[in-house]
């Protein structure tokens, strides 16, 4: 996916598009399916630019988030993950499957019509109950992927 989208949203909330950021978008924007760690995104980037410090890394990230671009998950391993939220053109919403035995994340993103519909009442039902309104929800399924139960 074009990283273009995400700094054009920094640059509408008047966030300096610096070097730094604009190769840490790269990477994300590159890694789009996957889950990358701080460590995992600043290896990446470093191979582009050795000069990139891991607090540089630590910095945008933490920007990316806190201004709705990314998001932040703890998948159980005791490390934070991120990924960009979608942006137009990609996949919306999804769920992830986490393989208790490899650590591989599978986005889920085929929703039935009824699964859709479950959720949807759930969220009315918790809103309603506690009178709290859900911007957002995150599901993880836990399991073994096809290649550990072989």
């Amino acid at each position: 996916m074009n990283d273009e989208w995400y700094r054009t949203r920094l640059l509408e909330q008047d966030i300096r598009l610096t070097d730094g950021r604009n190769l840490i978008l790269s990477v994300l924007t590159g890694h789009m399916n996957q889950h990358l760690t701080v460590e995992e995104i600043y290896l990446e980037a470093h191979k582009q630019n050795p000069s990139i410090g891991m607090a540089t890394v630590y910095r945008t990230v933490d920007l990316l988030v806190t201004n709705g671009l990314a998001q932040k998950f703890e998948f159980g391993e005791g490390k934070a993950r991120y990924e960009l939220v979608p942006g137009p053109g990609a996949p919306g919403h999804h769920h992830h499957l986490i393989c208790n035995h490899c650590n591989k994340i599978i986005n889920y993103d085929e929703f039935m019509d009824e699964e859709k519909e479950f959720l949807q009442d759930v969220e009315r039902g918790l809103e309603k109950r506690y009178d709290f309104r859900i911007q957002d929800h995150q599901i993880q399924f836990y399991g073994r992927c096809e290649q550990c139960q072989e």
